[in-house]
């Protein structure tokens, strides 16, 4: 059964939220998969899992509650985000191991770019030399997926550093233009995309 690709552009987050949640509940075992590409005005999302005491100096960003697993980050502008909007059943994945398709799928666009970088087993996300440059939140229910992956790509970082990112006090963010790669968001996303559905439909 194909993945359908949607592309979003720029959308709020709530709205986006709201329709994966829509979009989940109402599927049923004939539906397809689909993968949204989109990026995020300036937001904090705090998980399920989520304490506030990790949003220190948040300002006038709004913070949303979501409904996917892990603490607080920031979505914004210059940063691809990728829902994954899967029948894991269907496909045979647990969230491990769709936590590591989304790590490896990052991890193979880095390199095309030149840039090394590796997942943690006790931290899930993508890092470069200590920082971390990929996050991974999901949430299953009726044994789909939703939620997905950010990349940061050329975004203002600042906003990081006034929460403790993913509940890691100290925890320093990067982004692929601050290791001399500049690429377009939307090409970003074809190579991501590509990758995630390589596996899922080897």
């Amino acid at each position: 059964m194909p993945i359908h690709i949607r592309q979003l552009g720029y959308q709020d987050y709530e709205m986006v939220l709201h329709d994966m949640q829509h979009f989940t509940q109402h599927r049923n075992p004939e539906t397809s998969d689909e993968i949204w590409i989109v990026e995020h005005p300036p937001v904090y999302t705090l998980g399920l899992s989520g304490k506030r005491e990790h949003l220190l100096t948040v300002g006038d960003i709004p913070v949303v509650h979501s409904d996917r697993g892990g603490q607080v980050t920031y979505h914004g502008p210059g940063q691809l985000v990728v829902y994954t909007l899967l029948d894991t059943q269907r496909l045979g994945l647990n969230i491990r191991e769709l936590v590591d398709v989304l790590e490896h799928a990052m991890i193979a666009t880095l390199a095309q770019y030149g840039v090394t970088a590796q997942a943690k087993a006790d931290a899930p996300g993508v890092y470069v030399d200590g920082k971390k440059i990929g996050s991974i939140g999901l949430r299953i229910k009726k044994h789909c997926s939703y939620h997905g992956l950010s990349l940061n790509n050329a975004m203002d970082l600042r906003p990081f550093t006034h929460i403790n990112p993913c509940g890691y006090s100290g925890l320093e963010m990067t982004q692929l233009a601050d290791l001399g790669v500049h690429v377009d968001t939307a090409d970003l996303a074809v190579l991501v995309t590509e990758k995630i559905i390589a596996v899922l439909i080897p």
